[in-house]
């Protein structure tokens, strides 16, 4: 950051006050400290106010007179006494308009607010690189669409945003700046923080700034002075305005967005005004403020979209530049660092979690950009590395998710920071809303490499799109103010080897919502449909005056067949209405088809494929001659949907892109039954995801609730369950409270704050899959809250390969002993150890309706596995205990082997034997050592199944039946084949 930001010099202000008023007539001081001594006081009054008379208070007469000799004797004393003057009358009021500035300036918009109140400007506030740039350069032809012109940087002065008023080249004093650059690089928070800088006292240049928007100025038609201007929209500054011209005062005029303007330099346009009083049109202020003809003494900087610039005369500039973003990738960095390592952006977490999580999101991001990948190029933008923060911070530290938070709210909200109000060129009598414009024809590009799974467009591509249609002189000069401000918002030059000739959506997400809104606005048109529009427009419009003719010539002439014919021609309008209703069905097969590609079921979930977007993929880079993937554009239905949620409608509407109330509903219904239907089938886990993630961002509560109540069973197996994720399946599942027969969550990095998310959802599943999950104590304290709970239905719940601990086991014994709906409890590989299962048994006779409990696989001894054998059989409904792979001795065994059903009322499968015999459960035993053989310890399953093959034998030895040996030797096959392929390494 500049050292004239860190600057902490405060502004000479004194301690003096002054009250200024007056009329064109007369005006009149009131001096309250005697500061100024003989006549020099008195002519500078009279040079300050402007009038020949004057009116003082007697307790101030004796200070204005003295000796002319003592004057004269002191060359110095009339500077110095008007600036102690200047600084009584101007201190209190510009210091309270430094306190209102600070305020409003520092104000951050509604999308700045997820990120919590530690995100002020000051805090986050990255300087773009600023260079100096000159008139000829401007009005340079614009370059072609060539990669090559895309990439050529300029080498030019890099300058300062403090030192824009420094003298130029020449020496001469620099009072009007025109400060441009493209759309998203940053000019209105760069002006936001040099207002905020001047509040804060860092910008001692000046010692008074009057900020204007120039598109407020340019919705005022009425006439109006430059002292009303500044006293109606800053009112502390009414006691100083009065005297601006006159007393000196460094001022700073800035005019931010001057695009807005249609500014008239001709005299005959805009007549000359030098008067502060003389109510003109806004638009002639500041052609005067420009020309120097009014406050020719102010400083004045103007900001301006690069198309804008040429409207301002050259002599009226005292220098130009151009704001190049963060054209460093250190600055990039920087700001990153900056933004994600704030206290408040990763929400309630512990410090030490946080700050690990923030560093590595950080350094990921940080080495991706090393890479030189894409982000890179697109982080060119700030308002884009604001975007990425935005993303990475909705990714992983979002613990819940209210209504308005979605990645389509959050893309158009961008796009609303960026575009709001905008038109794309004011001096187009047609006002064209920019993000329509945008939406027509990047819209069209990004839809058409979507449909062709394409992200790379050449030259040929773009002018198909941008200038095949092009008729009038009006489209080409759109056309012209769109290339120079907007084109490198959306697109940018492709970095990947081989490709240096195309382009490519400067962040890829974003051509998924462009095609989104390019479909969802039916701008998706045939030939056909775009004439039946157009025909039926004008037929509409002309049928009424026709009606009238006809039927005054039907009166006069025996033409009876003329009503008969307009009759037919006024059903045509009707008729073509009915027809486009059929484009709400053609957008919702469209929605409905993209969401549910079969091609693209075995990808990673959409969330996942943004963060690798943004923080690259860990690994060895792809060589440039190998094959790439196949593109996919899973988000596209998924942004269709968003867009039509209620929020993103408000707010494209006030984008100029409007989508009613009843086509939204039209599409709604058009897809309801294709999306059910389809929903309704078993969807890979990563696809189920997507789909609950769509219908979040869908934002339709009843659609939802009719989509989620099909849904009997949800496999998330494998889904990496981040808060975010956990936040979506809670929030949808919220929609209705059918009971969920089934919720596999295996293998999906959940933890205790996860588990409390979807503690709603949880409480309503039948069958519960939490394995492998690296539950701890402090997650099984959760699921003991959660059993305990007297809404719980869970009567199937399996926690095997976690580490739920001594500890753990003392929760689920507590929740054994309160339950009332579990059946069916797997601790297989849980590390309990004894004390585990003591704990166990001990509530265990408290249970009234658990049937099957398994324990195996954790390092129990006789005295354990006897323990929980002789409480379930006292258990009323127990008969089935689990216990193979433990540390049980032959005498365990034995023991263990003599427990009959129909005796004990309870069965333990240890072995794969039960006496002669061979068990009944043998297959089970050993499905399940194959299932887990990939989490489990091998060496240990090596130990236990030669173990199991002695057993096996030594049962076999000793009977007589060949039926049973046929059966001995068939499962010691299954084990001496299990045993040779985990020997090789082949399972």
């Amino acid at each position: 950051m500049s050292r004239a930001m860190q600057c902490q010099s405060c502004l000479p202000w004194g301690g003096w006050a002054r009250c200024l008023a007056g009329s064109r007539g007369t005006r009149s001081v009131s001096v309250c400290a005697a500061a100024v001594p003989g006549p020099a006081g008195r002519c500078l009054l009279r040079k300050i106010l402007g009038t020949s008379s004057i009116s003082l208070p007697r307790s101030c007469v004796r200070s204005l007179q003295g000796d002319s000799q003592e004057s004269s004797a002191q060359p110095s004393s009339s500077r110095h006494g008007q600036s102690q003057l200047r600084n009584v009358a101007s201190s209190g009021a510009i210091k309270k308009h430094q306190k209102s500035l600070s305020a409003w300036f520092s104000h951050q918009p509604n999308e700045e607010r997820q990120f919590g109140p530690s995100f002020s400007l000051d805090a986050v506030h990255v300087d773009p690189v600023i260079r100096e740039s000159s008139l000829e350069e401007i009005l340079q032809p614009s370059p072609d669409l060539t990669i090559q012109n895309q990439l050529q940087q300029p080498r030019r002065k890099v300058i300062s945003l403090h030192n824009l008023f420094d003298v130029d080249a020449c020496g001469r004093q620099v009072k009007n700046v025109v400060l441009y650059g493209t759309v998203g690089t940053g000019k209105s928070t760069l002006i936001k923080k040099m207002v905020v800088d001047w509040c804060h006292g860092r910008l001692p240049r000046f010692e008074l700034v009057i900020p204007f928007s120039c598109e407020d100025l340019s919705h005022s038609h009425a006439h109006v002075s430059l002292r009303r201007l500044i006293t109606k929209k800053y009112q502390h500054l009414r006691d100083v305005v009065p005297g601006l011209e006159a007393s000196n005062l460094r001022v700073l005029f800035i005019l931010n967005g001057l695009e807005r303007l249609n500014l008239d330099f001709r005299l005959a346009g805009t007549e000359l005004c030098c008067d502060p009083n003389e109510p003109v049109p806004p638009s002639a202020i500041v052609v005067n403020l420009l020309r120097k003809y009014l406050l020719p003494e102010a400083s004045i900087i103007v900001t301006t979209r690069p198309s804008a610039v040429r409207r301002i005369p050259g002599k009226y500039v005292g220098r130009y530049a151009e704001i190049c973003g963060f054209s460093d990738t250190n600055l990039q960095k920087l700001y990153f660092q900056m933004r994600l390592s704030q206290p408040g952006c990763s929400g309630e977490e512990s410090q030490d979690r946080r700050s690990a999580e923030q560093e590595n999101l950080v350094e990921m991001l940080s080495r991706n950009l090393e890479r030189h990948n894409q982000i890179t190029a697109a982080c060119f933008l700030p308002s884009y590395c604001w975007l990425v923060c935005t993303t990475l911070h909705f990714l992983y530290f979002t613990r819940t998710v209210p209504p308005s938070q979605t990645l389509t709210g959050i893309y158009t909200s961008f796009l609303r920071l960026n575009f709001s109000g905008e038109v794309l060129d004011s001096t187009d009598p047609n006002h064209i809303s920019m993000m329509k414009y945008v939406a027509k024809t990047v819209g069209k590009l990004a839809y058409e490499g979507v449909m062709s799974r394409k992200t790379c467009f050449s030259e040929e591509d773009l002018r198909q799109c941008f200038e095949v249609e092009m008729k009038t002189e009006s489209e080409l000069n759109l056309l012209e103010v769109f290339h120079s401000d907007v084109f490198r918002f959306f697109l940018s030059p492709c970095v990947q080897p081989g490709k240096e000739h195309t382009f490519v959506f400067t962040i890829p997400a974003m051509q998924e919502y462009l095609a989104a809104l390019y479909v969802v606005l039916g701008e998706k048109k045939t030939l056909a449909q775009r004439v039946g529009k157009e025909l039926s427009e004008v037929i509409g419009k002309v049928s009424e005056d026709v009606a009238v003719v006809v039927n005054i010539v039907s009166k006069v002439l025996p033409l009876r067949f003329l009503p008969v014919l307009f009759n037919l021609l006024k059903i045509f309008p009707r008729y073509f209405s009915r027809v486009s209703g059929k484009d709400k069905d053609a957008i919702a097969h469209t929605m409905a088809e993209e969401l549910f590609k079969e091609e693209d079921y075995y990808n990673d979930d959409v969330l996942d494929q943004i963060n690798s977007s943004i923080l690259g993929v860990e690994g060895p880079m792809r060589h440039p001659d190998e094959a790439p993937d196949d593109e996919v554009f899973e988000l596209f239905p998924i942004f269709m949907g968003g867009i039509l949620s209620r929020r993103n409608r408000a707010i494209l509407e006030q984008l100029g892109c409007s989508i009613k109330n009843l086509a939204a509903f039209e599409i709604a219904q058009a897809m309801k039954k294709t999306v059910i239907r389809k929903g309704r089938k078993g969807l890979p886990p990563s696809e189920l995801m997507d789909y609950l993630f769509f219908l979040h961002e869908f934002q339709n509560e009843r659609f939802t609730a009719e989509a989620i109540r099909s849904l009997r069973a949800v496999n998330l197996s494998s889904v990496k369950m981040t808060p975010l994720k956990c936040s979506v399946l809670a929030s949808v599942m919220s929609t209705t409270c059918h009971e969920v027969e089934e919720l596999n969550l295996t293998s999906c990095n959940l933890d205790s704050g996860s588990l409390r998310t979807l503690f709603p959802v949880l409480l309503r599943c039948k069958a519960l899959h939490l394995q492998l999950n690296s539950l701890g104590a402090d997650a099984c304290k959760e699921i003991r809250d959660l059993l305990l709970h007297d809404k719980c239905v869970v009567s199937i719940l399996r926690l095997t390969n976690n580490p739920v601990g001594e500890q753990g086991a003392r929760y689920l014994a507590e929740a054994l002993a309160g339950n009332r709906s579990l059946t069916q409890l797997s601790l297989l590989h849980t590390a309990l150890g004894d004390p585990g299962a003591e704990a166990i048994a001990q509530h265990l006779a408290e249970n009234q309706h658990l049937q099957e409990l398994n324990l195996g696989y954790n390092s129990l001894t006789d005295t354990a596995a006897l323990r929980v054998v002789e409480v379930a059989k006292r258990h009323e409904t127990l008969d089935k205990v689990h216990l193979y792979f433990n540390d049980i001795s032959e005498d365990g065994k034995r023991a263990l082997d003599s427990l009959r059903m129909d005796r004990d009322g309870v069965r333990a499968l240890v072995f794969l034997t039960a006496g002669t015999d061979v068990s009944d459960y043998w297959s089970h035993i050993l499905n399940v050592v194959q299932r887990n053989l990939p989490f489990w310890d091998r060496e240990r399953v090596l130990q236990h199944l030669a173990l199991l093959l002695q057993d096996l034998e030594s049962s076999r030895s000793q009977t007589a039946n060949p039926l049973r040996k046929a059966k001995f030797l068939r499962v010691e096959s299954e084990v001496k084949k299990m045993l040779g392929k985990l020997q090789d390494g082949s399972l």
